[in-house]
């Protein structure tokens, strides 16, 4: 058995290859090999949002604060609010992040495939996001 106890595991700030504003990323789980799940808790201040990405075995968010939004490759910007939980199939190209205004968090949970939980693309650009 393994505890992590609260605050034991230092935030972090989302790097800017994958994110556009302000992000922070508290670890939640990241257990070893074999398992292949890992969680973390997500918090975009307002504007703040993902690169465009792919996850191999999926993503589900669990939106804990605040008001966000998602949007999958060739579909419409959806709004996000705490309770909603959001499944992204394997391989679905998609972004989520901020409201222009409000900050937003989530639980983020994946599956590593091959040691890798995401396949990171191209910024989401200010028109994307505005649209």
């Amino acid at each position: 058995m393994d505890i992590k106890r609260s605050g034991s595991q230092p935030s972090g700030q989302g790097p800017a290859d994958w994110f556009t504003g302000k992000v922070r990323i508290d670890p939640l789980a990241s257990p070893p090999d074999p398992a292949r799940v890992g969680c973390a808790h997500v918090t975009f201040e307002p504007g703040a949002r993902t690169a465009w990405h792919t996850h191999p075995l999926g993503q589900t968010l669990i939106v804990t604060g605040g008001c966000g939004r998602v949007q999958r490759e060739g579909g419409p910007i959806e709004e996000i609010r705490p309770g909603d939980v959001v499944w992204f199939p394997p391989g679905e190209k998609h972004w989520h992040g901020a409201a222009p205004t409000t900050a937003m968090s989530h639980i983020a949970i994946q599956e590593k495939l091959n040691g890798s939980p995401v396949d990171w693309m191209e910024q989401v650009t200010d028109e994307q996001y505005g649209a």
